[in-house]
């Protein structure tokens, strides 16, 4: 294990380490943490497509002097509907496809952030994008196993991947990958912004690809995007402010987590501790799953999943001896990327932003070298819940980037990828950092565990002691075991201040991400 980094004039962290190159390039030229931010993401959009891109979602929370959330997730179709599924032959949500896609958020949330935040120019912050589309970047052995693999379970799941395959003709380690055609929707937004996207004839080839894919978006979909500031939901977890932001994120879900364990003895590394904190998981993604999603569709105010009273009434659902039964239900999960920067004034984004499973949906756009996301495949079918499939309607997102803080000001800026587990990563991180008192780097590297709602298992990684996992199993866990550092466990990357204008920051060795710094 490592120990966290510390820098006095800011600093920031990807899953990707030209990303990470891309955002201290930016600081170390005077630009801000926001400025840094978008530049980091603009690369890894370049050089992560199996985690994000220029046809994904994105999600940021800020602090500069008061805290401030932004969402920028896309709708479904106004012409989308549970009948036209149903006509296909459908009986449960699309994983890849056209219907899968929402209006990605991506483009105009990093114009957002600049118009609000950013001291340089959209076009220099995208000049390193620029170059590893026109140049190309060499893929790394685990660069390549993520890319390769996107691709083929796209192909297994039956959708044609022949323009993806067209895209990336060899994907392979320390080959070089070059991407024309994203260059060439770089260059685009770099000389007329985000209008050319949501208006223009980018957006004529994106709805195009689409009706090729059997969806029904069209280009007043795109036109009609909206985005959002929001006011964070925020909750106390030992003796600190936990930051979320409100649905249809599952911010909630980690704030109710939180609140749980908040009121439950946990001694460091106990098989109850473990034991306790899978029961929690579990009750928290149980409410996820039945009232959240749209917030316009959601029967009760999010804020009721983490009072006082609800609270109290799941903690005492809590048996210290036995494992609660949990079904197997059939979820979409995949790709995402958390990063967060900071600088030398203060001003702190924690931002993430995802294309979902694999690369996306699998509907590419060749023109431009968009990969759609495929965000809408989180919908359900069930008529009127708060997350079922309709017409213009935002899906649940299990994206949450997160702050803590005290008396007002940040601590740590924090956040993972990880999809269905990234609430629970959200809890075991914090319990490591708040309640043990651990740096960031050694919180991040600790083992993990991952409630897989789609088997109804408990994942660990295989550091865990025998003794541990044999204990768990008697109280009735149904367990795997995976490999140590396994991305099922989620890319998470923290900041911790400590203090005159100094902070610490550590970055997930599960990812090959680099946490850099001045």
């Amino acid at each position: 294990m490592s120990t966290s980094r510390a820098f006095t004039n800011g600093a920031v962290a990807t899953p990707h380490y030209l990303a990470s190159q891309a955002g201290l390039e930016i600081l170390l030229a005077g630009g801000n943490a926001v400025d840094a931010m978008v530049a980091a993401n603009l690369a890894l959009g370049v050089v992560a497509p199996y985690y994000c891109g220029y046809g994904g979602d994105i999600l940021a929370m800020v602090f500069d002097g008061s805290l401030q959330g932004y969402r920028s997730t896309g709708r479904s179709a106004s012409e989308a509907s549970l009948d036209q599924l149903a006509a296909q032959g459908h009986t449960s949500m699309p994983v890849f496809g056209g219907h899968a896609v929402t209006v990605p958020g991506a483009v105009r949330g990093w114009f957002d952030l600049l118009e609000r935040y950013g001291t340089i120019e959209f076009s220099v912050l995208a000049r390193r994008a620029l170059q590893l589309a026109e140049r190309g970047f060499v893929l790394t052995k685990p660069g390549a196993f993520r890319l390769a693999g996107s691709i083929a379970m796209i192909r297994a799941m039956g959708f044609d991947d022949a323009q993806l395959r067209a895209n990336y003709p060899e994907v392979r380690a320390n080959h070089r990958v070059s991407q024309p055609q994203l260059a060439r929707l770089i260059r685009a937004l770099c000389t007329d912004g985000p209008e050319r996207y949501y208006t223009g004839d980018i957006a004529t080839s994106i709805v195009a690809a689409l009706a090729r894919a059997g969806a029904v978006m069209d280009r007043e979909d795109l036109k009609a995007h909206e985005s959002a500031w929001l006011d964070p939901y925020t909750a106390e977890f030992c003796g600190s402010t936990i930051a979320q932001l409100p649905p249809p994120t599952q911010g909630v879900t980690a704030l109710e987590m939180l609140r749980i364990a908040d009121g439950v003895a946990m001694e460091i590394d106990d098989v109850d501790r473990l034991h306790l904190s899978i029961e929690i998981a579990k009750i928290g993604l149980a409410d996820r799953d039945v009232y959240v999603g749209d917030p316009a569709a959601m029967n009760i105010d999010p804020r009721e999943l983490f009072s006082r009273s609800w609270v109290e009434e799941r903690r005492a659902q809590l048996n210290r001896d036995h494992a609660m039964p949990m079904p197997a239900r059939r979820v979409a999960d995949g790709g995402t990327a958390y990063m967060c920067c900071t600088d030398a004034n203060g001003l702190s984004i924690s931002l993430i932003q995802s294309n979902f499973t694999a690369i996306g949906s699998g509907v590419h756009v060749p023109e431009w070298g968009i990969n759609l996301h495929n965000r809408g495949s989180a919908f359900n079918l069930i008529p009127d819940h708060p997350n079922g499939f309709a017409g213009s309607k935002l899906p649940l997102h299990t994206l949450i980037p997160a702050m803590v803080l005290r008396d007002g000001v940040p601590t740590h800026v924090f956040g993972t990828m990880g999809g269905h587990a990234q609430a629970q990563i959200h809890l075991q991180l914090l319990l490591r950092m708040l309640h043990d008192g651990l740096d960031p780097q050694s919180a991040i590297d600790a083992p993990r565990f991952h409630v897989d709602p789609s088997t109804a298992l408990v994942q660990l990684e295989a550091r865990i002691p025998n003794a541990t996992i044999d204990a768990l199993r008697q109280r009735g866990h149904e367990i795997a075991v995976l490999r140590d550092f396994d991305d099922a466990m989620g890319h998470a990357h923290a900041i911790r201040f400590l203090g005159d204008g100094a902070c610490e920051i550590g970055t997930d060795s599960r990812a090959e991400g680099v946490a850099l710094g001045i």
